[in-house]
């Protein structure tokens, strides 16, 4: 990893870390709000538990509110976030799962150990380069057969913020369209198995600005 993408992962991290508690009571009742994210993580959780394994990552966990959803699905997931705050938080809230701190771009996983991932718009804190490190490490620790869901806002810019919820943060957001989101997964083996976008959800608690792009691959044997 070279020194841009060291320092844009230290802001990254640094980041969530001053946000994770005001984060994690804002985004505590989301998916109860938005029925097709509920529906997505239920079709990737049938579809890994036909596998016959259960054993999942959660990319990018945050306060673990996606984990413990799988978890219900009847999964095995397993958490992992670049924010150490995030993790503490998450490992509080659900004691019986387990937490990782670390990154994408280099998981604490065994070769072909799992057989489901999630990137629930974690994804979209990284660089093309980034990107492509984070998708062969994905290839890497997913058994052949395995499913990997994405979830990122659908766009063609990078959007840096400094400032949310009155918190100093340094964040940068890719916004992607699933057609270049696809074609870095490609060269790791992945194959598409659904494509989804949605217009944003302008109403509610939890208002969208943009529109939302759901990308389903699985790995080849």
């Amino acid at each position: 990893m070279d020194d841009s993408s060291s320092d844009r992962r230290a802001a990254t991290r640094d980041s969530y870390d001053a946000i994770a508690a005001t984060y994690t009571e804002w985004i505590a009742d989301e998916l109860t709000a938005k029925p097709h994210d509920r529906a997505i993580l239920g079709a990737f959780s049938e579809l890994v538990a036909a596998t016959g394994h259960s054993e999942t990552l959660d990319l990018g966990c945050g306060p673990g509110r996606i984990t413990t959803f799988l978890a219900a699905l009847g999964l095995a997931p397993a958490g992992l976030d670049l924010s150490p705050e995030m993790v503490a938080i998450a490992q509080g809230l659900y004691p019986n799962l387990s937490f990782t701190t670390g990154s994408m771009t280099a998981l604490p996983y065994a070769e072909s150990s799992v057989s489901g991932a999630v990137s629930w718009y974690s994804s979209i804190h990284l660089s093309d380069s980034d990107l492509d490190v984070a998708c062969a490490e994905a290839a890497r620790v997913l058994r052949p057969g395995g499913f990997l869901q994405l979830a990122f806002q659908l766009g063609d810019r990078v959007d840096h913020f400094t400032d949310l919820a009155g918190f100093d943060v340094d964040l940068d957001f890719h916004r992607r369209s699933i057609d270049d989101v696809f074609a870095v997964l490609a060269p790791h083996g992945f194959a598409p198995v659904t494509r989804l976008e949605r217009e944003p959800d302008r109403s509610g608690r939890f208002p969208e600005t943009s529109r939302q792009g759901y990308l389903l691959v699985r790995l080849e044997a």
